[in-house]
């Protein structure tokens, strides 16, 4: 068995959810709880979150069973009664799962996520819900800002060398292209998803010839329907002039010459100077690719600077999420036994009891959230969590990339322009109910007195 085939649902999880999951069992605690994932708080300069993630954890709780090796390992750490083994043999997600649907702007300490299930099983997801959404929608995230940079322009995921591992480099084009871009150099992306494919030549290729020309000559001659020079090697301008002997040479055959990439320098320059040598052959319809150390400021800058770019490949710093490489996201109980529970720690509340998140829109714009309880009902708004497992089961079938992409592209437009900027943006207004807020100083009060005696 290779390293991959053990990357099981059951396993992806860390030791203290089955300490915690045998201490309950011990205790005959395994009554319904309910827990919500959310982001506590916004990194700098962030003025929404992108949901991703959501259809990939759906389909690993679906899964979710201890295989015989998983118990033989568990077994072997040396920690946990026969009992508990026997228990985790039989042990499948049961209870009910609410969600936003991918493709929805969201912002913190609104649940994207909603599990209520034996306190055991709801338990023992933990660590994977929180790994799949949190890295899934970091991405998504931080692509979004890189399609509010381009302006219109296409964008091209180009991250997975040097994403922080291969299984993050899929989700990462996976990500990039549900919030707008054009696809992704990622071959496995390409085929799980559908997500077009894309790719030119490396330096390697051009060093690996004589002559920069003989190599631009040689790729044209092998992909005459999609040539896309890479023309820095050397000189920039230089490259560009070669590249256009090779546009004329496959003009004369019947072909066009597709596009020419800029990876170093002055690309707001050099980018005008190469479209000028390409307009004044009559060639405007050369596309010019930039690629090299971007993400959506460095974009930003190079569209407002008069770049004459038509295709951004984005690569290490969206992959990686440079500025922001994670978020502070949570999964905590807030009911169990029908009764709302909290946590009193500073700087790290809990909105208590099983909650709905409405969405009220003025004039086809979002205009503010509110978060309430799940047993409110605000007609105004629109309620963003829906059940999507029931008694286990899913009660609709997992989303297709292309609808997720299409929901994301509805929420973009109706997205104030004062949340989307890149620096500074303003905060987004969720209210929370007076119920909520109400059974939250109550519980708050009632837990204070019991615990620390105030």
């Amino acid at each position: 068995m290779g390293v991959w085939d053990q990357y099981t649902p059951e396993l992806l999880t860390d030791l203290y959810e089955l300490t915690m999951a045998a201490a309950y069992l011990q205790e005959g605690m395994n009554e319904e709880a309910t827990f919500d994932l959310y982001i506590r708080d916004y990194p700098p300069d962030r003025g929404y979150f992108v949901l991703a993630g959501i259809e990939h954890f759906l389909e690993l709780l679906s899964q979710l069973r201890f295989s015989e090796g998983s118990l033989a390992y568990i077994q072997s750490i040396g920690q946990f009664t026969p009992s508990f083994i026997e228990y985790l043999r039989g042990l499948r997600f049961t209870g009910s799962v609410r969600a936003m649907r991918e493709g929805r702007i969201f912002f913190p300490n609104e649940p994207v996520l909603e599990v209520t299930a034996p306190i055991i099983e709801a338990q023992v997801i933990e660590t994977l819900a929180l790994n799949v959404i949190q890295v899934e929608t970091l991405m998504a995230s931080k692509a979004a800002r890189c399609v509010h940079a381009a302006q219109g322009r296409g964008l091209i995921d180009f991250s997975f060398r040097r994403t922080q591992g291969i299984d993050a480099g899929v989700k990462a084009a996976r990500a990039s292209y549900i919030v707008g871009f054009s696809g992704t150099s990622n071959l496995l992306a390409g085929k799980i998803y559908g997500i077009p494919v894309f790719g030119t030549m490396a330096h390697s290729y051009v060093t690996g010839f004589s002559h920069e020309l003989d190599a631009f000559m040689a790729f044209a001659r092998a992909f005459p329907e999609n040539t896309v020079l890479l023309i820095d090697t050397y000189d920039t301008i230089s490259g560009a002039r070669k590249a256009l002997e090779v546009a004329r040479q496959m003009n004369l055959e019947g072909k066009r010459l597709r596009g020419v990439r800029l990876d170093s320098g002055d690309m707001v320059q050099l980018s005008r100077e190469v479209r000028s040598i390409f307009r004044k052959a009559g060639m405007e319809n050369v596309l010019i690719l930039a690629s090299g150390n971007l993400d959506e400021f460095r974009v930003e800058e190079m569209v407002h600077g008069g770049a004459e770019i038509d295709v951004f490949a984005v690569g290490t710093r969206m992959g990686v999420s440079a500025d922001a490489p994670y978020f502070d996201i949570a999964y905590k109980m807030v009911e169990y036994r029908g009764r709302p529970v909290l946590k009193l720690s500073s700087g790290k509340r809990t909105w208590v009891g099983r909650k709905q998140v409405f969405r009220h829109r003025q004039d086809g714009m979002m205009r503010e959230d509110v978060l309430a309880l799940q047993s409110e009902n605000l007609h105004a708004g629109e309620p963003l969590l829906e059940t999507v497992i029931e008694r286990g089961r899913l009660v609709r079938p997992i989303e297709s990339i292309s609808d997720i992409r299409q929901r994301f592209a509805h929420e973009w437009r109706s997205l104030p322009p004062e949340y989307r900027k890149l620096k500074a943006p303003s905060r987004y207004p969720v209210h929370i109910s007076p119920a909520l807020e109400e059974l939250e100083r109550r519980v708050s009060d009632e837990k204070s007195r019991q615990e620390i005696g105030r």
